[in-house]
């Protein structure tokens, strides 16, 4: 197929990468821990955790899951923990030792965790305090056979008085009380582990590193079978894509406050900068918003990445426009649009242009990015290098530049599957290893691909399709408007009309005054014919709005 996006793309990225650079993730972050050993890699509430600490610990990590928990090639360990230190020692050690990362949220309830470690199979779970509880209800239904528990400050290692040891007993104080026979703490595994030997294992491409669970929006949640090859490709596909425009030293600062068990974080914070030996700033509650630009106000940081509710809130928060801007380089948005009121607010506080990506859990996860140094164009960007993006119709037939379909992809980091799901496997690659991404889009003759929105969210009023996101859009460019979120509301005249919650920052906003300001720039059959104000919106552990709820609240009102 023809590529016209490469001929925009900037200079020096190339149109392919080298995916063999790496034989696994393992090789990837030894030699890092090598070459950087006296270097900062991670910092959570003060505390740093060096590349070489890091490549001691994973290794005794590795080691103890070997030896006393039994782990071979392949197994299956999950970890629910938030952003803490524990977290890249887990997931480094699990990797090395040859085992498979299955990441759990921590806010899982417990149904939705006894789904995922028995669909995963995991035997080991690695798991912080305060959702053990959660784990006691249903581990007698699972394969898990071995528990590490750890705590928020177990790694801090603060004096007994010190502001932090303060803040970090408050947080154990509201932990629920729990009871797992035989669990063990993780410092204690560590302690053990340093006396053991970890046993090389030589993973390659086909190896599966992460089984990394999709949100379940369309259904029950599955596992993405994401290889040691899938993960390595996209590390250096997102490189090629940055690097040329990034310090290459020790002085990069990424601030990290999605959580690392999703795959946007995984990939474009903790190992991309793994690789080049920088030091990522966990944030441990990124809810949080003044206590998080606190630590923004701490680092003079390089780079960003988070979702538009995130930078929405960030530019909302007091205090955000007195954060030192002068070293940052990418602001990377990505796991929802990016609505380009956000994009032009944080332009002109920052200084830096808002980057929008695209991908998915699927994709390891990224697929499309604009150029980082390009104003914000409502793309999803280009597609990265060594990809390819075809327009779908539903059939599966390749459509021409400039029509709207399905936005399929291709390419190393297209996962190899569903785990022990075939049929869901089949529904969504086509032959000659495409991927349905479930995303309607286009794409110009330039190359820039434009997302029109899901296809579960798309809205028929009256054989006509409504795209959330453009009525999103127009919304929250009134001023007095905070956040937004379009979805289909059922009609006995048209079959479906638009159904807007809000989120005021004008308390006197009326629903007449956000109908007329949408009726000034969309046409009929987009305008909110239904409009509900709420205090919040309902969003994901890495604040994606989930319509899917609205969509059934909308129904009931």
């Amino acid at each position: 197929m023809s590529k016209p996006w490469l001929a925009s793309y900037p200079s020096g990225v190339p149109a392919e990468i080298d995916s063999n650079r790496y034989r696994s993730l393992a090789h990837l972050a030894e030699e890092s821990f090598a070459k950087f050993a006296a270097r900062t890699a991670y910092v959570q509430m003060d505390k740093s955790l060096s590349f070489g600490e890091l490549d001691r610990q994973s290794r005794a990590f590795g080691a103890w899951l070997q030896q006393r928990a039994g782990l071979k090639r392949g197994d299956r360990v999950a970890i629910m923990m938030p952003n803490v230190l524990q977290y890249p020692i887990a997931l480094f050690g699990v990797l090395r030792a040859g085992g498979t990362v299955v990441n759990t949220n921590p806010l899982y309830t417990a149904r939705e965790l006894r789904h995922q470690l028995v669909d995963s199979g995991a035997e080991v779970i690695v798991i912080l305090e305060n959702f053990a509880h959660v784990l006691e209800e249903v581990i007698g239904q699972t394969s898990v056979r071995k528990v590490v528990v750890t705590s928020v400050g177990e790694l801090l290692g603060f004096p007994k008085g010190s502001i932090v040891d303060f803040v970090v007993r408050r947080i154990r104080k509201g932990v629920p009380a729990w009871n797992l026979p035989g669990a063990q703490r993780f410092g204690k595994v560590l302690a053990e582990g340093a006396g053991l030997s970890l046993q090389a294992v030589d993973l390659n491409h086909d190896d599966i590193a992460f089984l990394q669970y999709t949100g379940g929006t369309t259904g029950v949640s599955k596992g993405a079978m994401l290889s040691h090859g899938n993960m390595v490709a996209n590390v250096m596909q997102s490189s090629a894509w940055t690097e040329w425009a990034l310090p290459q030293d020790e002085s990069g600062i990424a601030i990290t406050a999605l959580p690392l068990y999703h795959i946007f974080a995984l990939t474009a914070n903790c190992i991309v900068f793994l690789r080049l030996g920088w030091t990522n700033i966990l944030i441990t509650n990124p809810r949080d918003f003044p206590g998080f630009v606190k630590e923004l106000k701490k680092y003079p940081f390089t780079y960003i990445a988070g979702v538009n509710t995130l930078f929405n809130a960030l530019l909302h928060t007091p205090g955000f426009d007195q954060v030192d801007f002068s070293k940052l380089r990418c602001s990377l948005g990505g796991g929802m649009a990016v609505q380009r009121a956000v994009a032009e607010h944080w332009k002109r506080v920052t200084g830096n242009v808002l980057t929008q990506a695209w991908g998915l859990t699927e994709t390891s996860p990224g697929a499309c990015i604009n150029p980082i140094d390009e104003d914000f164009n409502d793309s999803i960007g280009l597609p990265i290098s060594s990809t390819e993006i075809g327009i779908a119709d539903d059939a599966g037939n390749m459509l021409p530049i400039g029509e709207v379909g399905e936005i399929c992809v291709r390419g190393p980091q297209v996962m190899k599957g569903y785990y022990n799901r075939p049929e869901e496997t089949a529904k969504v690659m086509l032959p000659d290893g495409w991927l349905r991404t479930g995303d309607i889009g286009r794409m110009n003759d330039k190359g820039y691909v434009f997302i029109e929105d899901r296809k579960k969210d798309m809205i028929n009023v009256s054989g006509f399709n409504v795209y959330p996101n453009e009525v999103e859009g127009v919304a929250v460019t009134h001023p007095g408007i905070l956040e937004a979120a379009a979805v289909a509301k059922a009609d006995e005249k048209s079959g479906e009309v638009v159904a807007l919650f809000v989120v005021r920052k004008d308390p006197s906003l009326t629903e007449e005054d956000v109908i007329e300001h949408c009726r000034t720039a969309l046409t009929g059959y987009k305008i909110p014919r239904h409009v509900y104000f709420r205090k919040e919106l309902p969003k994901t552990n890495v604040g994606k709005i989930l319509r899917r709820e609205l969509r059934d609240e909308a129904q009931k009102l």
